[in-house]
């Protein structure tokens, strides 16, 4: 993952948008799983919050999927949310709550009739977007 581009499987951007459009109206969130820096699995978490302007994780759910991944030998990539009725960018507290630089942040925008996902590292409060190849 240390260039531009970051590499998702197909299955895994269609599992993400049949999530975020069955949770709607509330923001839909998970973990990005894979390999080598390609994103192949998405771990869908349950948002505690309810919410169609932000999210949490469930803690427990979160602690169970991170081990899940690992026994799959698996690494934990990135993290992803919906957001129902605004773009495909983080919002400021998206980027303020971005605690963890080491990982990718995706966010698919349903605001249009076409879903748009959208990765990003998230460093220090510095967004900066990502390529998404689909593989």
């Amino acid at each position: 993952m240390s260039n531009n581009i970051v590499e998702i499987d197909q299955s895994v951007i269609d599992a993400i948008i049949a999530q975020a459009k069955a949770e709607l109206p509330n923001e839909a969130c998970g973990y990005l799983a894979g390999k080598d820096g390609k994103v192949t699995k998405n771990f869908a978490l349950t948002n505690i919050d309810h919410s169609p302007e932000h999210f949490s994780f469930d803690p427990a759910e979160q602690f169970k999927t991170i081990k899940q991944a690992r026994q799959g030998e698996l690494e934990i990539l990135g993290n992803y949310h919906s957001h129902p009725k605004s773009p495909a960018r983080p919002s400021v507290e998206d980027i303020k709550l971005a605690y963890d630089p080491d990982i990718l942040y995706f966010i698919l925008s349903l605001q249009n009739e076409e879903p748009i996902l959208q990765a990003f590292n998230i460093k220090k409060e510095e967004v900066t977007p990502r390529n998404i190849t689909v593989i």
